[in-house]
């Protein structure tokens, strides 16, 4: 049998990480990392990455293999993200693509536009033009060059809006000629996907949890070690989840309860954005609704009767 690809996406605390290595399990594949934080080594606990008992039921690639002093791009991720699952297919296997980071399962299906640098000077202007001219006028400016963007671009999305424009104001293309030069996607027909979306009530109440168990299991430690590094704040393992809110409560800023409480909301306000994104880019993928592990699986083994090891 030819090795299938298979892609779970979902928000965080969805139970796709457990269906995941469910899968693994059954047909002998390989788990591939696609979350964003849990490339990095130093947050193990507060990006609730897989534990050294799940890794040992199958092989986990791209978890932990970055330094929190490193910034990974979308297209260093999907370049890692390609070799690895080229090498699992070349042993026979199956490989599964699991996390959260929806730009990363684009950058697969869809392939990956490498976009020039934009100088911070270029980027600042973008931005206060756009504060200046306000969204109608700066949309209308847009429309003048990449009228694909400015018609793509929803109302009110200023970053995107104003990331369009730095790009055609540095490079003097389009993005959306520069996306439609994508490169790097799998082949059609190549992979299979699902997403999860889980009852938002029941989701929520999951992220709760999850935030207390990991302060009880240590994440304090890791975002202590972080502060102890005086790394970059703009770095993305400092923009994780809950790291904010922990060092506020380790520097005497906040207490434990508010600072669990914060990192709770800011959670949930995460998933949020994650289920509307898949929701925007995923609207094609066949949805896993339930919210139990057996349940989700039946759900899995219902869209894929094919499925055999």
């Amino acid at each position: 049998m030819t090795p299938r690809i298979w892609l779970i996406s979902g928000p965080t605390a969805s139970g796709k990480s457990g269906l995941a290595l469910r899968l693994a399990t059954v047909v002998g594949g390989e788990i591939v990392n696609a979350d964003a934080l849990q490339l990095y080594a130093d947050l193990r606990v507060l990006t609730a990455r897989p534990s050294a008992a799940e890794e040992a039921h199958a092989p986990h690639h791209l978890f932990g293999v970055a330094d929190g002093g490193e910034g990974w791009s979308v297209g260093r991720w999907q370049r890692a993200a390609l070799a690895v699952i080229g090498e699992i297919a070349a042993r026979g296997r199956d490989a599964i693509v699991v996390g959260g980071t929806g730009l990363y399962f684009t950058a697969l299906t869809e392939g990956l536009a490498e976009v020039p640098e934009v100088a911070p000077g270029v980027r600042a202007e973008a931005g206060a033009d756009f504060d200046r001219l306000g969204e109608t006028a700066f949309r209308a400016r847009l429309a003048g060059v990449d009228p694909a963007a400015a018609e793509r671009i929803g109302a009110g999305d200023r970053q995107r809006l104003a990331r369009a424009w730095e790009v055609y104001a540095a490079t003097g293309v389009a993005l959306s000629d520069h996306q439609s030069r994508a490169t790097g996607a799998l082949p059609v027909g190549s992979w299979r996907a699902v997403a999860l979306e889980p009852p938002r009530s029941g989701l929520y109440a999951r992220c709760d949890a999850r935030l207390g168990s990991m302060l009880d299991e240590g994440a304090e430690t890791e975002v202590a070690a972080l502060m102890a590094r005086g790394l970059d704040a703009t770095l993305p393992v400092m923009k994780a989840v809950g790291v904010r809110e922990i060092a506020d409560w380790l520097s005497g800023k906040t207490s434990r309860a508010a600072a669990l409480a914060a990192a709770q909301q800011e959670t949930r306000r995460y998933a949020k954005r994650q289920m509307t994104w898949m929701r925007g880019r995923m609207a094609d993928w066949p949805r896993i609704t339930s919210e139990t592990a057996e349940d989700q699986w039946g759900q899995f083994l219902a869209l894929n009767p094919d499925l055999t090891p």
